[in-house]
């Protein structure tokens, strides 16, 4: 059965992908991105947020199905970082609330990272937790070096809050979060292309895969959740990782 989806980062890397695959499958696919998407908006500006929101409820006046919320950058620009990867994620799936409960079977993913395995400096990610864009992007500029951690880490922790709420959960919305590892992407490119970047990558976030992934790899979980038919899946972090978190946390689980 046709179900529209809404995919941020659809341009490039994981979301173009993750477009790719939907729309292969039948879907109704509406990318958004800052060019080359049938919306363009710059997610780390609340003015691109509204047009997000706006553009949405015209193209799909029916609801959304799905949300999934995959742009994200790694940036020289660590307020850049911050301002996109959490305020904006979070941003577009409270936006497209009311879409999402319009679907019989709405379902809802964020993009996250195994960045949060690495250090985080603490007042980014209480800042981005307190809804507080201003003094984030202050501390990011500050703090740059952890900014891409802090950022998806504390995204990764508002999945999980919010996901089991009543907002979310008790609506009848599958909120989950995806962790990806090292992937092929342009984001990760001039890493591997290095023998110092390979190098850093193999301590950092060590595999026990053969290769590392493609975008189709995460694309595949990312198309599983946000078409889940079942209803027991909730406030989950999957990682998709060659084996990184169980290497670095084998404790964990």
């Amino acid at each position: 059965m046709e179900r529209t989806i809404l995919v941020t980062g659809s341009a490039s890397g994981i979301g173009a992908a993750t477009y790719a695959l939907l729309r292969g499958q039948g879907h109704r696919v509406i990318g958004v991105d800052l060019r080359d998407a049938e919306i363009e908006v710059d997610l780390s500006s609340a003015a691109g947020r509204s047009k997000l929101a706006a553009e949405a409820a015209r193209m799909a006046p029916g609801g959304l199905d799905g949300v999934i919320a995959a742009a994200g950058t790694h940036a020289p620009d660590a307020e850049l970082v911050v301002s996109v990867n959490y305020f904006g994620a979070v941003a577009t799936l409270e936006n497209l609330h009311q879409l999402l409960i319009r679907s019989s079977r709405p379902r809802a993913v964020v993009i996250s990272s195994t960045a949060v395995l690495s250090p985080i400096d603490q007042p980014i990610y209480d800042a981005c937790l307190s809804h507080d864009e201003a003094l984030a992007r202050a501390h990011a500029l500050r703090m740059s070096a952890n900014a891409y951690a802090s950022s998806k880490k504390a995204l990764a922790r508002w999945t999980r809050q919010s996901a089991v709420s009543e907002k979310w959960a008790g609506s009848g919305i599958l909120l989950n979060a995806v962790m990806p590892g090292t992937v092929k992407t342009a984001m990760t490119a001039p890493v591997l292309a290095t023998a110092e970047g390979r190098a850093a990558l193999k301590v950092l976030t060590p595999i026990a895969t053969a290769n590392y992934g493609e975008p189709v790899e995460v694309a595949e979980m990312l198309d599983f959740l946000v078409n889940l038919k079942g209803n027991y899946v909730v406030g989950q972090l999957i990682f998709v990782d060659g084996g990184t978190d169980a290497i670095r946390r084998p404790e964990v689980f």
